[in-house]
């Protein structure tokens, strides 16, 4: 029998699966609700063959789900916490980065007063 999985393990897999930038832009897309492949596709802008490979790995690990609609397959996000989770690290970028915007700021300042 094989030990349990510390949680903190598994949370650093979980944020690994997270951390593409295809695949976190494909989440962001579909926080809106459902789309179909070919409209993620167009979006993304990268070959099909490198969006479906990084939608399998979500789907593989439950982050996204899929459905055949006649000739489409449409992708969703599996549940809203991850919507909310996209949501909280943008706040949490925004705040950091108005962070370094006032830090620079005052560099220059500091500097315009030095010279």
């Amino acid at each position: 029998m094989t030990a349990p999985v510390p949680l903190y393990q598994a949370k650093a897999e979980f944020f690994r699966i997270l951390g593409h930038p295809v695949r976190i832009r494909v989440l962001e897309l579909l926080q809106d609700g459902p789309r179909p492949v070919r409209e993620l596709l167009a979006d993304i802008g990268i070959e099909a063959s490198s969006l479906s490979q990084q939608l399998a790995v979500l789907r593989r690990y439950g982050i996204v789900v899929s459905r055949r609609e006649s000739s489409n397959v449409v992708y969703e996000i599996a549940g809203g916490d991850i919507a909310e989770l996209l949501r909280t690290a943008r706040r949490i970028l925004t705040e950091l980065l108005a962070g370094q915007s006032e830090l620079l700021a005052e560099l220059r300042e500091a500097e315009a007063v030095n010279r």
